[in-house]
């Protein structure tokens, strides 16, 4: 089977060359933000249909003559950056059909591209004509650059991304890569409760500690921020201090993403298949402020819960066990989390009474004293596999009825 896998590395890069990098990303900026005027204009009219991606790459000519630094970059930079606003539209369109036909919520943001800023996401990619020896990379106009090599690149290299990141340069090398055929489902399998005070706790009753990355660095980074609110904007001194925070976040980031990491791929070795409940992040986390009208409740309670749920990184850890489960052959099963932390896992009694604080589940029915995290993924397990058990049945009698009636049944022998 054959699958897309990415290698990040940092770059070795002087001075001189990182305003080489930046040129580069600055034009790149300019043609998104120039085709972008263009479809937004035509998007404003509706009697005018918007470009096609072949329409705007030839347009790029036309620019080149009008701005002659656009002279001066790899032409292929310039089309990739056509092509991710194509595929943006693109996007907003598939989005904006989902919520029109109810699948999103009505104030679901379905995402318009939005115009770059400068030094805000800068980035330029290659699809063709780079080369990787050992820790050197090759640029087409910009030349070979030694990089910071921590594991060996395994697959054919298929395009190449440059980012910046802060005051320093990424690579981004995507691979096509070969592995074997997912087998049949492995076991065991467990069921997955996401929470606040643990991380995540299995079925079988281990669990995790959760990381709180923000919560951590919360109180340097008000400090920091403070110093910068105090400084005049843009000038020398407001520069240095911009950096300092913005190295603080991308180190919550960078230890945020670590922790999930890892945690997955452990997960994803010792189970063969993960059930779990479909959460609507985006819905748990809204403001509880309300109207002028309508206001709130438990408003500041309501934002320390939501700050402490954005900081756990719960999307990123499902979509990371997801493919990661996948390559390996296994399943992550989403399933309903109605009543999962209200019912007794031993007689099924459900009750908000049931859970008598964050942490204590006491059964009213049958006495059953455990942990709530711990008695919700028993829950999600015992649902999943018995949602997978109905639909096994429902199949296996679609297939009967099919034969009694005559008709080939898919994947059994005429």
């Amino acid at each position: 089977m054959l699958i897309r896998k990415g290698y990040k590395f940092r770059l070795k890069l002087r001075d001189g060359e990182k305003q080489k990098f930046s040129q580069f990303a600055g034009c790149c900026r300019f043609a998104w933000n120039k085709a972008l005027a263009v479809q937004d204009e035509r998007f404003s009219n509706d009697n005018a249909k918007l470009l096609s991606k072949t329409k705007l790459l030839n347009l790029l000519p036309e620019w080149k003559h009008e701005s002659a630094f656009l002279k001066e970059v790899h032409s292929q930079i310039l089309q990739q950056s056509l092509i991710d606003l194509d595929r943006a539209y693109q996007n907003f369109f598939r989005r904006m059909k989902k919520i029109r036909g109810g699948d999103f919520s009505e104030g679901e943001d379905p995402g318009y591209p939005r115009f770059k800023k400068k030094f805000l996401h800068d980035s330029f990619r290659f699809p063709q004509g780079f080369r990787l020896e050992n820790r050197h990379v090759y640029l087409p106009r910009l030349g070979w650059f030694r990089f910071y090599k921590s594991r060996e690149i395994e697959g054919k290299p298929k395009n190449v991304t440059v980012t910046r990141n802060g005051k320093h340069w990424d690579i981004s090398v995507q691979v096509e890569q070969e592995i074997p055929d997912p087998c049949p489902v492995r076991e065991p399998s467990t069921g997955l409760d996401m929470g606040i005070s643990r991380f995540y706790t299995c079925s079988d009753g281990t669990f995790s500690e959760p990381l709180n990355a923000f919560r951590s660095l919360e109180k340097k980074l008000a400090r920091e921020q403070r110093k910068l609110s105090r400084k005049n904007k843009f000038s020398r001194n407001w520069k240095k201090q911009k950096a300092k925070v913005n190295k603080l976040h991308r180190k919550i980031r960078d230890v945020r993403l670590d922790y999930l990491h890892k945690h997955s791929t452990a997960l994803v070795r010792r189970y063969g298949r993960v059930y779990a409940e479909d959460l609507q992040v985006k819905n748990m986390s809204g403001s509880a402020k309300g109207t002028m009208e309508n206001p709130g409740k438990n408003v500041k309670a309501k934002s320390g819960l939501n700050k402490s749920i954005l900081d756990q990184g719960w999307s990123e850890f499902m979509r990371q066990l997801e493919y990661k489960l996948a390559w390996l052959g296994g399943e992550l099963v989403r399933i309903s989390p109605h009543h999962t932390s209200q019912a007794c896992s031993v007689c099924g009694h459900i009750s908000k009474n049931n859970r008598k604080s964050q942490s204590r589940f006491v059964c009213e029915a049958c006495g059953l004293e455990i942990n709530a995290d711990h008695n919700a993924a028993i829950n999600i397990q015992t649902l999943g596999q018995r949602g997978l058990a109905c639909e096994a049945n429902r199949t296996s009698g679609r297939q009967q009825e099919l034969s009694r009636n005559g008709d080939r049944v898919p994947g059994l022998a005429a």
